[in-house]
This record gives C-alpha cells, structure tokens and sequence, in this order.
C-alpha cells in the first residue's frame, strides 16, 4: 500500500453502518487491513447526503471497504486544482463531481486513469471522454434559485437577463466563482451565449458587471449560500437544480426554482478514476455507482438527472420541464480559465 501523505484533519473517515464481516487474524485486525482491501480516498463536490448515502450502500455490498473510504467535499474546481498539485504523489483514488471541461482538462494533464468500465457502451459518446479517462454520471441544469417565502414565483425573475434589473440590487448572493465548478460554468456560459465563439468576450464581461452591482455578497461555500439565502440576507441566486431541490425537499429550505425562459445550461457532471492512485478501488467504486438501483434511488431521492437513461423515470423527473440552453462546451472549455481570471480580478465587487 503506498503511503498517503494527507493534511491533518483534511478528511474525515466516512464510517457506513455496521461493523466489517470476518475478524480476520489479530495481525490484520491490529492493522485495520480488515481483509487486505486498500482505502480508497475520494475527492467529491457531491452534496455531503449524496455522498454519505452512496458510501453507505458500496460498504454494505462490499464489507471489505468497512471503515476505507475517506471523503474530502470540496468544489469542483478546486479537486482539480489539488489533483494537479498532487500529480507526483497523488493522494486521491476518485475524482467524484467534476465539470465536463474541469475533467477534460485533467485527462489533457494526464491526471486520469484510462479504463473501459462496464458501462460505458450505454452511455452517450458526448457524455465521456473518447479514451476513457472520464465518464458523466448526471446532467445538472443550472436555474436562477430564490427564497420562496421572500419572493412569489410569480415575483421571481423568469430569464437570466432578469438577475440584472435594479430592483434586484444587493439582492442576489452568488457562491464565489472561482473555486465552484458549478458557477465557473455558469459565468462562461453567459459570456459564451453573448459570443458564440469566444472571440469577442466583452458584452459577457459588461453582462456580468452588471450581475455583479446587484450582488450584495459572495458565499465562500455552498453551506455559506444556503444559510444566507435562508436568512434572507438575499433572496435570489444561480445555482444546479439538484442541490436547490435537495435542500428544499430534505433538509427544509425556503428555496424554489426557475428554469429560465431562454434556457438552462446543462452541464455534464462526471468522475474519474486517478491516475496513480487505488486503482482497482477507484474502478470498484465506479462501477457501483452506474449500479440501475442505485441510479434509480440517487434520481428519487437525490433529484440527480442520470446520464445513463433509467427505465423509471420519478416523477419529479417525468415532470421536469428542462429547457436546455444551447450551449459550446468546447469553446467553454478553451476560455473558461481566461474568463473566470478576468471576472475575479477585473469585475468581482467593481460593478
């Protein structure tokens, strides 16, 4: 087993109900080898019931793994950030919730693992990478979130453009851009659709200057959003549809959704297994979460979109007027670097 150089308190261990199956020898038992299965450390920007939820039903198919999963919640962006910087000395063995041009970027740096998993001849060849660095596992329609008991649906905004009318001001509180994958896309995806081929980035710039005179505060994590937009501290925001429906439907937040009028980016939110890590962990792992019950449980319960068709759709799913937005990914994916460092030094608390 190779060592693992990990900050201190930077992962907390994810225990599943139960104890491991076997004693196995006082050796092994000492040693917490529990059967000789290696920890598999997972570097997630899944919601913290999704991934708890996930864990607990992998340790159950597979004891082996009791007490050896580790999760580190962090954002999108910033797994690929800490993945590069670990390159030489990887310390994760999944890369769980990543952007489709986040994950393409660290295949293009040669952070992935290249494989050919079980399912992969059922999913849609826009929804993985060619050489199998990185699959998608669910679409996330990203939606113009509010505080339903602040505002009607009928008072909410019905389109993107609307976020920018004054009545708004120091009404919106957006999770800070730069280390969320999440709203990266967002923010690209609003200059992209004002310049189709990324030459001309300015409207989108002038766009989110705008966006940004009304933004009365910049939430460093999600758990910072959900507080404030509860508090009414604001009372609107951009965000993925699941996460809002999660927090709404389990954890009781005041919070709603508009799927704009002109359309939703919909982004392809995959994982991956880490070149050099735990490999056949990594793959286990995977494999279990393309798993048709699961899936079918994470769409019910967990509002995900699959990105492998389920035969059962829910109903909320069944329901789900989705307007895609139409957009580029692969012009996203050449410029978002570029744009996101512009918007964060050029127009972030300057509008």
């Amino acid at each position: 087993m190779r060592r693992r150089i990990l900050l201190a308190g930077a992962l907390a261990t994810v225990l599943a109900a139960g104890t491991a199956c076997g004693t196995g020898d006082s050796d092994d038992a000492a040693s917490g080898n529990g059967g000789g299965a290696e920890q598999i450390t997972i570097y997630t920007a899944r919601d913290k019931k999704v991934a708890d939820f996930v864990v607990e039903k992998f340790t159950a198919k597979y004891p082996e793994y009791q007490g050896k999963v580790e999760i580190l919640n962090i954002g999108a962006q910033e797994i690929l950030e800490r993945v590069r910087a670990e390159k030489a000395n990887p310390q994760a063995d999944v890369w769980w919730g990543g952007t489709q041009q986040g994950l393409a970027s660290g295949a293009a740096e040669d952070l992935l693992e290249p494989w050919q998993p079980s399912f992969a001849e059922k999913m849609d060849a826009q929804y993985k990478d060619p050489e199998g660095r990185w699959f998608g596992e669910i679409l996330l329609p990203e939606v113009i979130m509010y505080n339903n008991k602040a505002l009607t649906p009928e008072q909410a905004p019905k389109d993107w453009d609307d976020l920018l009318d004054p009545q708004w001001k120091d009404k919106i509180i957006i999770r800070d851009v730069a280390a969320s994958g999440t709203m990266r896309s967002i923010y690209a995806s609003m200059i992209q659709r004002l310049s189709p081929d990324g030459s001309n980035p300015q409207p989108g710039y002038d766009w989110l200057k705008r966006l940004d005179a009304n933004t009365g505060s910049y939430a460093a994590n999600p758990a910072d959003l959900y507080l404030k937009l509860s508090r009414e501290q604001g009372v609107l925001s951009a965000w993925n549809l699941q996460d809002v429906l999660l927090q709404a439907n389990q954890s009781n937040m005041p919070f709603g959704f508009v799927m704009p009028a002109s359309g939703a980016p919909v982004l392809v939110d995959g994982l991956a297994a880490v070149k050099g890590g735990n490999s056949e962990g990594a793959q286990k792992f995977i494999e279990f979460l393309f798993d048709d019950t699961l899936r079918a449980d994470l769409a019910k319960d967990y509002y995900q979109i699959p990105a492998v068709e389920i035969a059962d759709q829910p109903e909320w799913l069944a329901q789900l007027d989705l307007k895609p937005m139409n957009v580029d990914w692969d012009v996203i994916a050449k410029n978002e670097t570029e744009w996101i460092n512009h918007w964060n030094s050029q127009i972030k608390n300057k509008g």
